[in-house]
C-alpha cells in the first residue's frame, strides 16, 4: 500500500514519517470483518452508521498536510473507525479525536485501546464545537465537511497551527489548509473532495 500506491509518482506523498505511520498502522483492523481483504486497497469502505473509512491516499495526504511534530497535541473531528486517530498517534505527542455517533466513539476507543494506542483521547460529541479543555491545538484535521469552517475549531488552533479541512456539499468540496498567524488565518484550497456530511448537535 505504501510503496506502490501512496509513495509512486501518481500520488506522490513525500513526508517520510507520514509513509512510516501508514505503514505501521494495521488499516484491515479499522475495517469490519467481512471487508479485511479490501483493507489495503486504496478506496475509502463503509464503517456502518453510514460512515466510511477514508481511502489511504486520502489519509495519508491530509496528515502530510498538517505536518504534525512529535511534540503536537492534535484535534481530530470525525474519529470513525479511529484509524486516522491511530497515524496520528505516531507522528504527535497527544491526538484528542470526536465522533459524534456515540456506537462509533464506544468502538473506535475499544480498537485503539487493544491495539495499544494510548496517546489517543476519545470523546463522543459535537466536533462542530471543539474540545475546548484541551486547547489549544497544534494541529487539527476534520475528516466530515461542514458548509463553512467552524469558528470554534479556528479559536482553538493555536498561533502558527494549521488546520486541514473539507468544505462544501458533497458534490462539490474542497479540501483547505488553513494557518492561524495572530488573528489572521491563511486558507488555500488543495484538493477536491468528497467526504461525508459534518453532523452537528440537535
Amino acid at each position: 500500500m505504501v510503496e506502490e500506491q501512496l509513495a509512486a509518482p501518481e500520488r506522490n506523498i513525500q513526508n517520510r514519517r507520514v509513509l512510516d505511520a501508514m505503514a505501521t498502522v494495521p488499516r484491515h483492523q479499522f475495517v469490519p470483518k467481512a471487508l479485511k481483504n479490501l483493507a489495503y486497497r486504496d478506496e475509502p469502505l463503509p464503517i456502518g452508521q453510514g460512515q466510511t473509512i477514508s481511502q489511504p491516499f486520502i489519509v495519508a495526504f491530509m496528515t502530510e498536510q498538517l505536518d504534525p511534530k512529535p511534540t503536537d497535541r492534535v484535534l481530530e473531528i470525525g474519529t470513525g473507525s479511529g484509524y486516522q486517530a491511530a497515524v496520528l498517534s505516531q507522528l504527535a505527542a497527544e491526538v484528542y479525536t470526536i465522533e459524534i455517533i456515540e456506537p462509533l466513539a464506544k468502538r473506535a476507543e475499544a480498537n485503539l485501546k487493544r491495539l495499544g494506542y494510548n496517546n489517543v483521547k476519545v470523546l463522543a460529541g459535537d466536533g462542530y464545537q471543539g474540545w475546548p479543555d484541551h486547547a489549544p491545538f497544534d494541529g487539527i484535521i476534520v475528516t466530515c465537511a461542514p458548509d463553512h469552517i467552524p469558528q470554534p475549531l479556528v479559536e482553538q488552533l493555536r498561533d502558527g497551527g494549521r488546520m486541514i479541512i473539507p468544505v462544501g456539499p458533497p458534490e462539490n468540496q474542497q479540501l483547505y489548509l488553513l494557518q492561524k498567524h495572530g488573528t489572521k488565518v491563511e486558507q488555500q484550497a488543495v484538493l477536491p473532495v468528497r467526504f461525508v456530511p459534518m453532523t452537528r448537535a440537535q
